[in-house]
């Protein structure tokens, strides 16, 4: 399903001022807010859609981003293979958001979103990611497993996702006093007055290490290219998605990871059409089989089968395989393979050969053409020419 117009989430319009936006974010974000909402989860997955929606429109560069590519600004990967990440952390991620918005005295004091008071270090989930997977309908048809290879941040292996050196330790950052925020005078034309920011020495964490870990520098990740197998159920159609669950980002901090969103594309086959679970084939036949009937030799997903050919087969006279299609997703119940004949009018005859047709067509009567005779009676009684 694509994803909803973020201006259209916040209820703005697209030159909405910074003001406007920030406005109309503080008061979903209130309504919708999952302390206040509990075991409500339209109310949260509305939660999640507009603070995502005010993590891009709330940035000027990511704003300008979108405003010019839409959300294809932050999507890489295309219909081969690829992925990309987009915003799947937890709300606690939302604390540097609501600090910018509702400063000190914020609504969600003491939800664990920020404000005023010492804090506990901030785990964050790791981001979602999109990868792009092209399959075959023989693929589709049997059900596979398949090996993605994709970068993700994954936790680091030398501090195991804390950030710290083997043999140190966190300890409380001396300038917040471990509130990860501190208080900023500034110079207004109504005066000097305070906000809160996110302190800059542990940026917004509350702790700082006696030493960081060397290699992931006190994120507790590091990027490395990842490898997954991933099951292909039968039957599974377009556009769908499959969920691998943590098999997205770590988050930093000894954060959770999060999930691998597979979205399946079909790759175009030389012989066969998909329509739903049923497969379409068009098959040539010779003339001489058409008119005198015959067996033929045709492909399934299966391998080759016969067929039967009646008498005076026309082109486009339909035959149906039963459960020779696609299976229906999560059942032993299979589609159909239609077969759609079309007689070959055979080319470069030879002069013998075209005096042997024309004696041929010459023993023919109107009898030996039935459609072609109900045809032109209805074209004569159309113009009013019938004897």
């Amino acid at each position: 399903m694509a994803k909803r117009d973020y201006y259209e989430i916040l209820g703005v319009a697209k030159d909405a001022t910074e003001q406007e936006i920030k406005k109309a974010y503080r008061k979903l974000a209130m309504q919708h807010h999952p302390d206040r909402n509990k075991d409500d989860k339209a109310s949260e997955e509305k939660f999640k859609e507009a603070s995502e929606a005010y993590e891009v429109l709330g940035d000027k560069e990511k704003k300008a981003k979108y405003d010019q590519y839409g959300h294809s600004a932050f999507e890489n990967g295309g219909a081969g293979g690829g992925f990309s990440g987009f915003s799947g952390g937890s709300f606690e991620d939302l604390g540097d958001i609501f600090g910018n918005i509702f400063g000190e005295g914020s609504p969600f004091e003491g939800f664990g979103f920020g404000g005023g008071g010492r804090q506990t270090r901030r785990v964050r989930r790791g981001s979602d990611l999109r990868y792009n997977l092209e399959v075959t309908l023989e693929e589709v048809a049997r059900g596979t497993e398949k090996e993605i290879k994709y970068k993700r941040k994954s936790k680091c292996n030398t501090c195991t996702g804390s950030g710290v050196e083997p043999g140190h330790k966190m300890h409380t950052c001396d300038k917040c006093g471990g509130s990860g925020q501190i208080r900023v005078q500034q110079r207004t034309i109504f005066g000097i007055g305070q906000s809160i920011q996110t302190c800059d020495k542990c940026h917004g964490l509350g702790e700082i290490p006696e030493k960081e870990c060397h290699t992931c520098h006190c994120s507790g990740v590091v990027k490395e290219t990842y490898a997954k197998k991933v099951k292909i159920p039968a039957g599974i159609e377009e556009g769908q998605r499959l969920v691998v669950r943590e098999a997205g980002d770590a988050g930093e901090n000894n954060g959770e990871y999060g999930d691998l969103y597979v979205y399946i594309s079909e790759k175009k086959h030389a012989i066969f059409t998909r329509h739903g679970n049923d497969i379409h084939c068009e098959v040539p036949i010779e003339i001489v089989t058409a008119i005198l009937g015959g067996e033929i030799e045709v492909p399934t997903l299966d391998g080759k089968t016969k067929i039967k050919i009646p008498e005076g087969t026309q082109s486009g006279k339909v035959f149906r395989l039963k459960e020779k299609g696609i299976p229906r997703l999560h059942s032993n119940q299979k589609g159909s393979e239609i077969l759609e004949v079309r007689v070959e009018i055979p080319t470069g005859l030879s002069s013998k050969q075209k005096d042997s047709l024309k004696k041929f067509g010459d023993s023919l009567n109107e009898k030996n053409y039935k459609n072609s005779k109900s045809f032109f009676d209805k074209v004569k009684k159309f113009f009013g020419t019938e004897s």
